[in-house]
């Protein structure tokens, strides 16, 4: 029963602390691609005020020797100051950001509305032929409107990647 854990797979959520410099996002994705990894999403951004520091937030799956690979791998490349696996390590919040157009007339836009206002999706662009709407949240509730959008109208769709932070008083900089 233990090993057939450890060989199911299963998803993580990496939070990686690295110095923000020409070419680290580069060598992250190498170490993935190199190994034949898969990423499912990417996020980066600078996290620190004087914008030295970036935070790369990667979501992947693998069983459990894969993931443990994968950080041991991140952490060893050379301006990596912290790895950490939010999924194991304690609660955590995700989130996503999406941008979604549909395209619709008449009662169609109707239900674009009364659909956005129930998934709290907030409308930041109109004309008389089409809707942008802007929505957080995870990315199940994302997938789930967007699905809604398909047979109403649904013509773009631009969507963030994941954003993570562990719950509590501790931050991954500590």
């Amino acid at each position: 029963m233990m090993s057939e854990m450890k060989n199911a797979p299963r998803a993580a959520t990496i939070a990686v602390l690295v110095e923000n410099e020409a070419g680290v996002l580069a060598r992250v994705i190498g170490l993935f691609s190199g190994r034949g990894y898969n990423i499912d999403s990417l996020t980066v951004a600078p996290v620190d005020e004087t914008g030295q520091i970036s935070r790369i937030t990667i979501v992947t799956s693998g069983t459990e020797m894969v993931i443990e690979q994968i950080k041991a791998q991140l952490d060893r490349l050379v301006p990596v100051h912290k790895v950490s696996d939010l999924t194991i390590e304690g609660p955590h919040l995700t989130r996503e950001l999406a941008l979604i157009k549909v395209v619709g007339r008449g009662e169609d836009r109707m239900e674009v509305l009364r659909l956005a206002d129930a998934f709290r999706a907030r409308v930041v662009d109109a004309t008389t032929e089409s809707f942008v709407l802007e929505m957080t949240g995870n990315a199940d509730k994302i997938d789930a409107f967007v699905a809604l959008m398909r047979p109403i109208g649904l013509a773009e769709v631009s969507r963030t990647g994941a954003v993570a932070i562990a719950r509590g008083p501790k931050g991954i900089m500590e």
